[in-house]
């Protein structure tokens, strides 16, 4: 073990965080492979490849990490499977914006040349995150890190679209889609956020032909009356009888159409008049199909006006709001403008403004597959952490849509789609050219049919359809193949734990469930726990475009690993938002040196010719080895259940007390020498040493490297022996209950004796005179057996414990629990000129609770001034009462 003089007097994280974890690296502490223990298993939520460490990330990760290395402790073959997502709108994205600036488009390229851009970018930029959640402590098993665009992982998902398909569950189909015009590509409805705006309502008259007369619609994109069929009006509504079947014209494009009735048209809404866009909107598109309507699709997919529009060709869709506003205006056509609050769905990658367009995609049917999933979460097959989230996920999957799995785009899992004719059907699916030949042929009945006739569907997969295997890919690529669990799907799955953010139960959990269920017949995570947002003071959820987020690296830096995990963990109860403010990172670091500066206390008391054996084996009749016993024993006990239970932050919070408050402040310091400038005895130091190794354990999943550092030092270890590999406590059959109880009073009467010669301005040096009269005789006896902690812990000349004893004259009084505690303040302070400072200082605070009075009972005062003024007076009337009571009895403790 290290000599005091060895140990710096500021733990340095620095020089310890790198060491450890290359240290636990080297020696392979966190691979996994199967043998004969539980295994305890974690698949990473994959961040995206070109991502960074945000505070996000930092939170979720850390979580995991708790879980994982506890579990390690308790003997568990743990297994954390880390790795990246392709991401392909996010990094197709960022792609085409290098290539922009380099003056290249994507229509420039081939696909090919387009992919071999994309590899390069991942290359240079892909996993740095996964280099940072080293610096946090992420004990992954860093020998199975995956990405999703691996050539096994890749088949895997090409025989799972196959599969699908064969089974008639995937299918080809025009529907109304979610467009992105920025990333042009459909996206699914988990995909786009809504997001309430200020919006205008744009009234618009509508000529009925042959007649002066005109109809007003409302609506809020003005840019598609140019690709206006029919108007709409509910077919009870008497205002509009007349009008059915009768024809209107189009402002702008002068287009006739039919006045249409149907009951979806609310009456309430607007002026009652709908305009249809079947190939804009959703629910004008199902009007449109139930009463045969033309469609006109008028954008082109970077949301720019076709030559369909005949008007306004090529201009953006709000640059042509604009414009058409404006010619409407001038032609007369428009009524008013009314201002209006409006929910816009925008995309979650790109955030821009989605719109509702009618194209060909692949679509996944959802009904039959997500019923085992909806079971197996409502019966807690799978279970939430916080409970709460069942019921969200009980209405999504009860109201589940067909999932639109197609992407335009070129990163990602191509579609195994492959064309051989013009016709709606003249397609086969297969996983290679080769044999989409042979289905195309036979298919066709063409024989001769040449390959060159062949095209591969240029459309990826939705980067979920990748992730929802991801529990079963990382471990076996060949299961969908195969129908076989390789040795270690049968071993890892299911897993236990998925730690995930509740955003992203649509997109993902969701979806793993049902995956897991289709294809292993089986759960693919027993738990899942739900992190809450990392939130700014303001409740704002951090963001790089807010500027509101720290650099997660930067506070590591400056807090420490520990520091920064602690100070996240503080603040994230299960479920719950977590509002971040950088002092409890402070705290966290605070902490690291409070536990330091105890080893560091610890090994200044060592004598350099002994050789100190850590131990628990306590002194029975040491009261303070007993609690502090009871103390670790029921902390952990506690802990168990919390983690159990998944409320890691009580866990910790508890934890921490138990090193701060217990050991620290009050075990060691009962430890002490009697004497000034001894040592420590040797058995009661090896006994602090145990303890600490034990608290050391306790802490170790929470605060990785500080607990590593010190356990390493607490004795000599073998070279590969080490803290995360080591076993968690164990809960010994002893109990402590009676030992904690009396301890617990003597520390509240120590306290309350403190606090008694703080308020009486009693010097800490003092020697007092102790009279406690305990409330019984029984306690009476157990108190005067452990004088000897209140002569370690406190200055005295003399202590009785007697359940006879009568106050003293002019003394300072406590009651503690049912026991009465004197001290005698003669010869401590001068007792006249204390009573004269108090009576002052009760004239002082008499004085302002009158005017404070007098303010309160002034009725126009209280009517008029502001609540939170009035609040406030009333705050001060209170402290004032309650500061006039205490001095009141500090000035009775002098009376004889």
């Amino acid at each position: 073990m290290s000599k005091a003089q060895d140990i710096p007097k500021q733990y340095d994280p620095s020089t310890t965080e790198e060491k450890w974890y290359d240290y636990w690296e080297k020696n392979g502490y966190f691979h996994s492979e199967p043998d004969e223990r539980e295994s305890y298993t974690v698949v990473i939520p994959p961040p995206n490849v070109t991502g960074v460490l945000h505070m996000g990330h930092m939170l979720n990760n850390t979580i995991q990490d708790v879980l994982v290395r506890r579990a390690r402790m308790l003997g568990k073959n743990t297994c954390w499977v880390p790795g990246t997502d392709h991401a392909s709108i996010a990094t197709e994205a960022k792609v085409v914006q290098m290539l922009r600036k380099k003056g290249i488009t994507k229509r420039d390229l081939s696909r090919n040349e387009f992919l071999n851009h994309a590899w390069d970018w991942t290359e240079e930029h892909g996993g740095i995150i996964l280099k940072q959640l080293r610096k946090l402590g992420a004990s992954c098993d860093w020998q199975r890190t995956r990405f999703t665009l691996e050539d096994d992982l890749y088949e895997m998902v090409i025989d799972c679209f196959i599969e699908l398909y064969d089974r008639g569950y995937i299918y080809r189909g025009l529907r109304m889609v979610n467009w992105d015009p920025a990333a042009q590509t459909a996206l699914s409805d988990e995909e786009v956020i809504h997001k309430e705006v200020q919006s205008k309502l744009y009234y618009v008259k509508y000529p009925i032909k042959a007649s002066d007369e005109f109809v007003t619609i409302a609506t809020t994109r003005p840019e598609t009356i140019l690709a206006d069929t029919a108007v709409c009006v509910n077919p009870d509504d008497e205002r509009y009888q007349e009008l059915i079947g009768k024809t209107v014209i189009i402002p702008i494009v002068n287009r006739e159409v039919k006045v249409i009735a149907d009951e979806y048209v609310d009456p309430e809404f607007g002026t009652g008049c709908l305009k249809i866009t079947p190939a804009h909107d959703a629910n004008d598109y199902e009007i449109g199909q139930k009463h045969g309507l033309e469609i006109i699709d008028m954008l082109n997919p970077d949301g720019t006006l076709s030559e369909n529009a005949e008007h306004y060709i090529g201009k953006d869709r709000f640059e042509v709001r604009k414009l058409i506003t404006h010619d409407l205006e001038k032609a007369g056509f428009l009524v008013k403008i009314d201002e209006m609050a409006n929910k816009v769905g925008y995309s979650e990658r790109t955030d821009v403004v989605i719109e509702p367009r009618l194209s060909l995609q692949w679509f996944l049917k959802m009904d039959e597959l997500s019923k085992p999933a909806l079971e197996s979460v409502m019966n807690d097959d799978v279970q939430f952490h916080p409970s709460k989230f069942k019921n969200s996920y009980k209405h999504w999957m009860e109201n589940i849509r067909d999932w639109c799995i197609s992407r335009q785009l070129w990163w990602g899992h191509r579609i195994p789609a492959w064309y051989y004719g013009e016709g709606a059907d003249d397609y086969v699916i297969a996983k290679n050219k080769e044999e989409a030949l042979q289905k195309a042929k036979e298919k066709s009945g063409d024989k001769n049919l040449p390959e060159s006739d062949l095209r591969q569907d240029e459309d990826v997969l939705d980067t979920w359809f990748s992730s929802w295997l991801w529990p079963m890919s990382v471990f076996d690529p060949d299961f969908i193949k195969t129908k076989e669990a390789n040795e270690d799907l049968a071993y890892y799955y299911p897993t236990d734990v998925l730690v995930t953010a509740p955003e992203i139960i649509f997109f993902w959990v969701a979806r793993m469930i049902i995956s897991g269920y289709e294809f292993a017949g089986e759960k693919p995570f027993s738990h899942v726990y739900f992190t809450g947002i990392v939130r700014d003071d303001k409740r704002r959820k951090m963001s790089k475009s807010l500027g509101n987020s720290p650099d997660p690296i930067k506070l590591m830096q400056k807090y420490g690993a520990d520091g920064t995990r602690v100070g996240m963990l503080f603040a994230s109860p299960a479920g719950n938002d977590l509002l971040f403010d950088v002092a409890l990172c402070e705290q966290g670091r605070n902490f690291s040196n409070k536990i330091w500066n105890a080893f560091r206390f610890l090994t200044m008391n060592m004598d350099e010719n002994e050789n100190y054996q850590p131990t628990t084996e306590i002194d029975p009749d040491n009261l303070a080895d007993k609690w502090m016993m009871g103390r670790i024993q029921t902390t952990l006990a506690e802990m168990n259940k919390d983690f159990d239970n998944f409320r890691l932050n009580d866990a910790l919070k508890k934890i921490y007390s138990l090193v701060w408050d217990d050991f620290c402040d009050w075990y060691i310091e009962v430890c002490k020498a009697d004497q000034a400038g001894q040592n420590i005895p040797k058995e009661n130091l090896e006994r602090a040493l145990g303890f600490f190794e034990i608290l050391m354990k306790m802490l170790h999943p929470f605060m990785p490297f500080i607990t590593e550092e010190i356990w390493q030092q607490i004795q000599d270890r073998a070279e590969d022996e080490a803290l995360t590999i080591s076993s968690w406590p164990e809960i010994s059959g002893q109990t402590f209950d009676e030992s904690v109880s009396l301890f617990n009073t003597v520390q509240s009467q120590i306290s309350a004796i403190r606090n008694i010669q703080a308020e009486m301005n009693v010097s800490p040096k003092a020697e007092l005179k102790i009279f406690i009269k305990p409330k019984n005789k029984s306690l009476s006896d157990e108190l005067s057996s452990a004088e000897w902690i209140y002569r370690k812990l406190l200055t005295i000349d003399s202590i009785t414990f007697d359940v006879d004893t009568e106050k003293p004259e002019a003394s300072a009084a406590s009651v503690v629990d049912g026991s009465e505690i004197y001290i005698p303040l003669e010869g401590l302070i001068d007792l006249e000129k204390e009573r004269e400072r108090i009576q002052k200082e009760i004239d002082r605070v008499e004085g302002f609770l009158k005017s404070v009075e007098k303010k309160l009972a002034n009725e126009q005062f209280v009517k008029n001034a502001p609540d939170a003024v009035v609040e406030k007076e009333r705050k001060k009337k209170s402290d004032a009462e309650s500061n006039l009571e205490k001095l009141q009895k500090q000035l009775t403790e002098f009376e004889g």
